[in-house]
C-alpha cells in the first residue's frame, strides 16, 4: 500500500477502466475505512449508494439514454456560478489537457461531446458510488462530504485502485433514487467512478498541475 503522500501525489482523475472487479472484501475494507472522515460535530452526513454487476450495467444504459436529451437534466444541486480570471483559465487548461491526451481536436465539437459522453458509460469502471446528502445539508454539510469523498479517493488510490469524480452522474437524481429506492429528502451530490486503471487508455495520460504554494496558502508567523 501506498502511505498517505503517496497516495495525494499519486491519485488523478482515471477516465478508463479495466473489466476486473474488486474483490468483495476489498471493497467493504475500503468503505468501512473511509467512515473515518472528518465532519461537522461528528454527524456524518453523507449516504453512498455503490452499483457493481448488473445494477451497474442497467445503470449505465439509463444513464446513457438520459443523456441523449438534455431536457431530462434537472440536478438537484444547479450549477450557477460562472469561472473567471484565473479559475477560468484552469478550467480551459484541463480541458485542453484532456483533448490532447485523448487524441480530439478543440475545435471538433462532435469529438468533444463523445469525450463527454464517456461519463454516462462510467469510463468502463466496474464499479460507481453515488454520494448523497438529507436536503436540510448547507454548505458546511457538503464540505463534509466533500472531506469524505477525498478520503475515499486516497483510499483507493492507497489500494492501487483508480476513481473519477463526476458531478456529470449528478444531472439525473430522479433516476439514480429510483435505482437506488433513496428517498426524495436525499439529494445528489455527485458519482464516483472506481476501479484498476486501464495503462492503455490514452486519457489517462492525462495531468493538470496545480498552482505555486504562495498562490492559495500564505504562511503567516
Amino acid at each position: 500500500m501506498l502511505d498517505t503522500e503517496q497516495a495525494v501525489l499519486a491519485r488523478h482523475s482515471v477516465r478508463g477502466f479495466l473489466p476486473r472487479p474488486l474483490d468483495p472484501a476489498l471493497l467493504q475494507r475500503i468503505f468501512e475505512a473511509a467512515q473515518q472522515a472528518p465532519s461537522n460535530c461528528n454527524t456524518q452526513p453523507w449516504e453512498v449508494h455503490v452499483a457493481s454487476g448488473a445494477k451497474r450495467d442497467t445503470l449505465r444504459e439509463q444513464l446513457v439514454r438520459a443523456a441523449q436529451d438534455p431536457a431530462q437534466s434537472s440536478p438537484d444541486i444547479p450549477f450557477d456560478g460562472k469561472y473567471s480570471g484565473a479559475f477560468r483559465d484552469r478550467q480551459i487548461d484541463a480541458a485542453v489537457k484532456l483533448w490532447a491526451a485523448s487524441g480530439v481536436a478543440r475545435d471538433d465539437r462532435a469529438a468533444r461531446a463523445r469525450s463527454f459522453m464517456r461519463n454516462y458509460e462510467l469510463f468502463d469502471a466496474p464499479h460507481v458510488a453515488f454520494l448523497f446528502m438529507p436536503d436540510w445539508c448547507g454548505l458546511r454539510e457538503a464540505a463534509d462530504c466533500g472531506m469524505y469523498l477525498q478520503t475515499l479517493m486516497l483510499l483507493l488510490t492507497a489500494h492501487g485502485l483508480g476513481s473519477c469524480p463526476q458531478t456529470a452522474l449528478s444531472m439525473h437524481p430522479d433516476l439514480i433514487r429510483a435505482a437506488f429506492g433513496v428517498d426524495a429528502s436525499m439529494k445528489l451530490l455527485c458519482g464516483l467512478s472506481f476501479g484498476y486503471e486501464d495503462p492503455a487508455v490514452p486519457a489517462n495520460a492525462c495531468r493538470t498541475g496545480r498552482a505555486a504554494l504562495g498562490v492559495h496558502v500564505h504562511l503567516h508567523g
